[in-house]
Formats: C-alpha cells, structure tokens, sequence
C-alpha cells in the first residue's frame, strides 16, 4: 500500500505527457541540394550520390609501399594531441546528449527528516499550603517524514526533443571532426614524409656532384700547375664545388626540420625521432584506378560535419519557436508524516500531493521572435557552409586528377632529359680532361646535369604530393588494382 498514490501520480502523469507530446514544432530537417553537376569533368566515369563518410577508409597510406612511412602513419591515430582534442570535444558532445535526453523523465528525489521540539508551559498553583505560585513544565514534540517528490517539466511542443535532435547532431558533428583531425595529421605526415625522402635523395645527387666536382678542380689545379690552365679555371671550379657544397649543407637544416615535424605530428618530441636515411629514392606514385567510385568523395569527413552542423542548427528552431507555446509542469509527492517513529510508514501516516502548473509569456518585447530570426539565420548560414564545403572538395578532386594526368607525363619527359644531361656531362667531362674543351664548357655541362637531376627528382615530389592531396580530396585512399600497384 505504500506509495501506491504517487506511482498512481506518475504514471498517470507520463501518460499525459507521452500523449501531449506527440509532435515537435520547428521544420523536419532536410539534406539541401549542391548543384556539383552530374560527372567530374577530368574523370570520366566518376559521379555523385549521398554522403557516405561512415565507410571504412583503411590505410591508405599502403598504396606507396613504404614500411617506415606504414609504421609512423600507424602511431599519428594514438599519438597525436590534436586527435586527442578533437576526441575529447566528442565525448563532450555525447555527455551533453545524454545530458538533454535525462530531461524527457521526471526528477524524482527522497527526503527525510526528524526534528525535535521542546517547550516550556507556566502555570498558577499552590505550594505546600503556603499561598498561591507560578509553576513551569516542559512539553517536547516529535516529527518524523520520509518520502518521494516528483517534478517533471513536460515536453508538449517538442523542445526538448529537438534539443536532443541539435545534440545529437552536433555530436555527430564532433565525430566527423575527429575523422577530419586524424586524417588532417595523416596527410600532413605523408606530405612531409614524402619530402624528407626527396631531401634524402638531394643528398645523394649533391653528394655526387661534390665528388665530381673535387675530382674537376684536382684536375684543374694540375693543369694550373703545368701552365696550360688559368688561375680563373681554378676558381670557377672552386666557387662550383663550393655552391654544391652549401647546397648539401641547406638541405640537411631542411631534413631536419620534416623529422621535428613528423616527430611531433605522432606526439613525440623531436629529440626521441631518428629517420634513417635510404640509399635510393625507392617511392613509387600509385596510379589512380580507372572508374573509381564517387562514394569515395562522400566520405571526407569535413563535409560530414558541416552537413551535421547544419542539422543542428535546424533543430535550434524548433526549440525556439517552443518559445511561443506555454509550458506545463507537472509535480508530485508521496510519503509518511507521524509524532512517532515506530508509526512513521503506517498507512495512517501516508501522505501525497499531486499538481500541475501551466506558464505562458505574454509579453517579452520581441525577443522570442527575434530567437527564431536569429536560429534561422544560423540554418541559413550553415547551408552556405556547406554546399561550399560540397564545391571546395568537388574542385580540389578534379585539380588532382587533372594535376596528376600533366604530372605524370611532365615526370616522364624530366627524366629523359636527366639522363640526356647526364650523359652530355660524361662526354664534356672526358673532352675536357683530354683539353679539347675548356673549363667554362665543363662548368656549364656539370650545372645542366645536377639542374636535370634535382628538377627530375622534384617533379616526382610534385606527383606524390599530388596523389596525395587526391586522397586527402577523397576522404582516404582508394582501392588500387593488382595489375596498377602489384
């Protein structure tokens, strides 16, 4: 029999709720149209659909066939401090959804108490026969209660739902942001990978070029020596060796500087990373697949979170236009009252209490109107972010794709020109040691051959960047054929 009432009370008061609550004010929300076109323009094949982003990205970093590079891009997911920031900012969203959706039931809460009074009675009386007196008594009292109270702020127009609805989606949101985060640190760390691995060929070539170039000014020193030969042939050959020289030293300084920074990119310190260097430029640009997919596209997590956003921002309407409708609040209480312990959860001591309130602004001067403006100014702010967030990365694929398609025949036609330099140099270079041609043709034969080789090599920089701001472009990688990358 105890506390029969007031779960009488509450149930009686869900049902009322769960009945006036049955609709949300405010608009549904509805993806908006990006006019992209129907096809990419520099791929044949490729189309849009809808967003995608929760398909599963792998390691794209895989298709360069890098161990080192495979090893540090695996550490950037539990290293990186920006990833941590971005995942703690979720768990805060989450917490906050929760938050709004422990609104939807009543509070209930338990009290107690036992208060003790005491009191003194004065009275006229006489007092062993001897005339008339005033005497005092003391009088106590007891009260003890325990018990159940109930408050419940029903959702009749839907606010609170679309508080959870806004939540829910800005949770989302942060999700996305944690994708865009891990793979913002990804790309970072390949783009410099990838440029530490051409520093480390620079050196290689300058390192050769400071042995030849040593091995031209023995030469020209010995021809000095016997008189067949200028002082300034001696210098040219000096300065030239010297440049090569300052040139290794610069691209040292730079190396170090993409080790600090991919060091800090997987949280570590700079002083605890050592990249070895390799004796060969061994990376290979993946080819792109021919007919890749669009949901590849759909998956970039930055468009996910401005889609997400601006269903947030949609729900923020409704939860202002609630503004105009009255509030009901519901409140109940249960419990036992008695001057006596040993009697406190009899059933003559129940008690209970059950009310509601109805509250309405007449009058605020236009500031719940102006809510409203302002939440569907918000919306339409963050439709414009996101179809240009939709654009952004339309262009930024076909950029790459029609980047990577001049590159690749822009590589192949420096390479062929490094070997052509190289092998003018070697002819120079035997000419000029038999003296059938001077110094300055020599000079200018070993500046074209290194000229050839850096530009070959920097090209190649350029293409693997490229296919890299495609992935990036993409939301993650790709799945390359067999026949393409083996």
């Amino acid at each position: 029999m105890a506390l029969r009432p007031f779960r009488a009370a509450l149930f009686a008061t869900a049902f009322a709720g769960l009945s006036l609550g049955a609709c949300a004010v405010g608009p549904d929300y509805h993806r908006p149209a990006v006019n992209t076109g129907v096809t990419f323009k520099e791929a044949d094949g490729w189309t849009l659909a809808n967003p995608s982003d929760a398909l599963e990205k792998g390691d794209w970093w895989t298709v360069f066939n890098d161990p080192v590079l495979n090893d540090l891009e695996q550490k950037v997911s539990v290293s990186n401090q920006n990833l941590a920031q971005a995942e703690a900012a979720y768990s805060n969203a989450k917490a906050l959804v929760e938050q709004n959706e422990a609104t939807l039931f009543p509070t209930v809460t338990a009290t107690g108490s036992a208060t003790q009074n005491k009191a003194s009675v004065s009275s006229l009386g006489r007092v062993s026969g001897v005339g008339g007196g005033v005497t005092s008594t003391a009088l106590t009292s007891s009260s003890y209660s325990a018990g159940l109270d109930a408050t419940w702020s029903v959702d009749v127009w839907g606010r609170i739902r679309r508080e959870i609805e806004s939540a829910k989606d800005t949770a989302k949101a942060s999700e996305a942001d944690i994708a865009n985060a891990r793979l913002s640190a990804q790309i970072a760390l390949a783009n410099d990978y990838v440029q530490l691995r051409e520093q480390d060929e620079s050196k290689r070539l300058l390192d050769l070029a400071i042995a030849a170039y040593a091995k031209t000014l023995e030469i020209t020193q010995n021809k000095y020596t016997a008189g067949v030969a200028a002082q300034s042939d001696v210098l040219t050959a000096q300065t030239t060796l010297q440049t090569a020289q300052a040139q290794a030293v610069d691209v040292v300084r730079t190396r170090a500087a993409l080790e600090h920074a991919i060091a800090v990119l997987i949280g570590q310190p700079p002083s605890a990373l050592t990249i070895a260097a390799l004796p060969a430029f061994n990376l290979v640009t993946p080819e792109i697949p021919v007919g890749m997919p669009s949901t590849l596209l759909e998956r970039r997590p930055d468009v996910a979170a401005a889609e997400r956003t601006m269903a947030a921002a949609n729900a923020q309407i409704g939860v202002n236009i609630a503004g105009y409708f009255p509030s009901l609040s519901l409140s109940g209480s249960d419990g036992f009252t008695s001057s006596a312990l040993s009697q406190l959860f009899n059933s003559a001591s129940n008690t209970w209490s059950i009310g509601a309130s109805l509250s309405q602004t007449v009058f605020d001067a236009g500031a719940t109107q102006g809510r409203v403006r302002a939440a569907r100014a918000v919306y339409n702010e963050n439709v414009a972010a996101y179809r240009q967030t939709v654009l952004t990365a339309v262009q930024q694929v076909e950029d790459a794709v029609a980047a990577e398609r001049v590159l690749k025949v822009e590589e192949q036609i420096r390479d062929q020109a490094s070997k052509e330099a190289d092998q003018a140099e070697a002819i120079v270079t035997n000419q000029y040691r038999a003296g059938t041609v001077d110094e300055t043709t020599l000079v200018v034969a070993e500046a074209t051959a290194l000229t050839a080789r850096t530009t070959a090599v920097s090209t190649t920089l350029t293409r693997l960047q490229n296919a890299i701001n495609l992935i990036s472009a993409l939301g993650g990688g790709w799945q390359p054929t067999k026949s393409k990358m083996g």
